[in-house]
């Protein structure tokens, strides 16, 4: 027996968060827009009733069905726990990373800044972005070049004194590269952050004086 409604988790090609209506003609409802539109309408009510919320909902479902947009999938997906740990994780290297830059600003040892070239596992244009920004965030590194026709950021990092510099610097953009796929990407995009990280050339790492 066919469902008359059939909601997201239950169709992995809906969009997130989105319900399907069975019948002749394909409708789809995306519950997030719903949520926005109903808002909208209180707002332009100035007034949080229940009945403007009911109103607002029935409004919102009936623009969406008479309008229905064009399906399109930009292949981001959310993940709760994922993001949670997204979160929680980059609070925690923004804080160590802070305290670490602080540190060689007062140190009287010189530092050598360099970038290095770091390849990615994923190689969708909304992950490398979404790649880039996080990285950017961090205190200590910042992305000055996305190349993707091979899937590489470049970093500019402060400290390049020691080859376990750069390491360490690849390493965390590796882990910010899984957990922000797992918070955000695709079932074959995780399964791709879950190998092991791609080699890296020493040819890409350039030197600031260079």
């Amino acid at each position: 027996m066919r469902r008359l409604i059939t909601l997201s988790y239950r169709n992995p090609d809906l969009p997130p968060y989105s319900c399907e209506f069975a019948g002749r003609r394909r409708r789809v409802l995306d519950l997030p827009l719903i949520a926005w539109l109903t808002l909208i309408w209180v707002l332009l009510w100035s007034t949080l009733t229940w009945a403007n919320v009911i109103t607002g909902v029935v409004v919102a479902v009936a623009v969406c069905l008479a309008f229905p947009l064009p399906r399109v999938d930009y292949g981001l997906r959310l993940h709760p726990w994922g993001i949670l740990l997204l979160a929680g994780y980059l609070l925690y290297d923004m804080y160590t990373s802070g305290v670490k830059v602080t540190r060689q600003m007062f140190s009287d040892r010189p530092h050598r800044p360099a970038v290095i070239a770091v390849p990615l596992r994923c190689r969708g244009d909304l992950m490398l972005a979404a790649t880039a920004v996080t990285v950017s965030n961090v205190p200590g590194g910042s992305v000055i070049e996305v190349r993707k026709a091979t899937a590489t950021l470049f970093l500019h990092v402060l400290d390049a004194d020691r080859p376990e510099e750069l390491d360490a610097a690849r390493r965390s953009v590796w882990r910010l590269e899984e957990l922000t796929v797992r918070a955000f990407g695709t079932p074959e995009e995780i399964g791709r952050v879950a190998q092991p990280p791609p080699p890296t050339g020493e040819s890409g790492d350039r030197g600031e004086g260079a």
